[in-house]
């Protein structure tokens, strides 16, 4: 089993022999096809072309597939580790898990930031870029090695290195929905109006919200998605009200 490794390791570049120890030693897996984890780490505003293709290559699918299989990984292991809440505990605490800012900080701990490739003028590390990348690479581990292995890394590499899931548990950082049930309490509307944004990266889409309590503006926020943008100005809005 070493003799073969060895050999492979051996045909690969310089750079491509330490992509090959990152991706081992981030996952505990022995890649099979490299060629899955390096796709995963390349954005779109990249635009590489594949040298037998001459087709633009990203991650995109990869991510859309991380995705899902990273929300059924969460969704079970809340399950087993929480065997006596309800439904509507582990999905308020799946979703606080599959939030694209937690994944931006865990990806960026995981040294992502160093392997992705993206438009030279881009800084990873204030957009997506980085959740999508660890979305991708999860995708990327289930292709290879398949659900239980893929289920191995999150567990293990994922959820019990850089996640706290009591404190997360105890955490309620739905802003929005926080600020929407503030309203209700004191029968007071509350109204959102999201716009998108001009950027001069054309792969790049920006959305800023408004957050309105009764038609007066209480918050604004930013964000790469209408979701983070509206739960930026819902967070915004209610500091605003704490002060008042």
């Amino acid at each position: 089993m070493i003799k073969p490794l060895l050999h492979i390791i051996k045909l690969l570049p310089f750079r491509g022999k330490k992509f090959y120890g990152f991706i081992r030693n981030t996952t505990g897996l022995t890649p099979s096809s490299i060629e899955l984890y390096e796709q995963a780490m390349i954005h779109k505003s990249a635009m590489l072309k594949d040298a037998h293709t001459k087709r633009y290559m990203n991650n995109e699918r990869l991510e859309y597939l991380g995705d899902a299989i990273l929300g059924s990984i969460v969704a079970e292991v809340l399950y087993e580790y929480f065997p006596h809440k309800n439904e509507g505990f582990l999905t308020k605490t799946r979703s606080r898990i599959v939030n694209r800012s937690l994944l931006n900080s865990v990806a960026l701990e995981m040294d992502l930031h160093k392997w992705v490739k993206t438009q030279s003028l881009l800084d990873v590390s204030q957009t997506s870029i980085l959740g999508d990348a660890l979305e991708a690479l999860i995708g990327a581990v289930y292709l290879d090695k398949g659900y239980n292995k893929c289920k191995q890394f999150v567990s293990e590499k994922i959820i019990n290195h850089y996640i706290d899931l009591p404190k997360i548990a105890r955490e309620d950082n739905n802003y929005k929905s926080l600020l929407i049930e503030w309203g209700q309490k004191q029968k007071k509307t509350v109204n959102f109006i999201t716009e998108e944004l001009h950027t001069f990266e054309e792969t790049t889409i920006k959305f800023k919200a408004k957050a309105l309590i009764d038609e007066e503006l209480f918050g604004e926020g930013e964000g790469y998605s209408k979701k983070e943008a509206q739960q930026n100005a819902a967070h915004q809005a209610l500091e605003h009200i704490e002060l008042t």
